[in-house]
């Protein structure tokens, strides 16, 4: 982007604080022609926007956002904002309790299956960090 607007350059800055740096490189890595303008806009509307207001903590807004991602069936999302957890606060306490919220407002199938991918983002995010424990 040749000249990123002030919501681009803050937005960017708050996905990487919730993303982390590998993740955003490789969004933006992966950017293309067909999907420049896509990225420009999810980084200044969600990130520069929503995620960047101060009226709630990230960790408060993670455990919105994964409840409402599992709502919709988002999966993908779902396991990517697990895994930004590590970065937002949010703990594995209060994802299950999103989770439960999830069960009871937007069904228990949909909390079931975000429940098991939740669980494999966190047996992940612990992989890694014993390997980092270890290098």
């Amino acid at each position: 982007m040749s000249n990123p607007s002030p919501r681009y350059i803050q937005g960017m800055k708050t996905r990487r604080k919730v993303l982390g740096e590998k993740y955003v490189d490789a969004a933006v890595t992966n950017t293309s022609p067909f999907t420049e303008d896509f990225q420009e806009l999810i980084t200044e509307t969600a990130w520069g926007n929503v995620w960047s207001r101060n009226t709630i903590p990230l960790r408060e807004r993670s455990m919105l956002t994964i409840a409402l991602l599992a709502a919709l069936g988002h999966y993908d999302e779902v396991a990517m904002h697990v895994r930004a957890t590590r970065n937002t606060g949010a703990s594995l306490e209060d994802i299950k309790e999103a989770l439960l919220h999830v069960a009871i407002y937007a069904g228990v199938p949909a909390a079931n299956h975000a429940f098991k991918i939740a669980a494999k983002a966190y047996a992940e995010i612990e992989a890694a960090e014993k390997e980092e424990d270890h290098a």
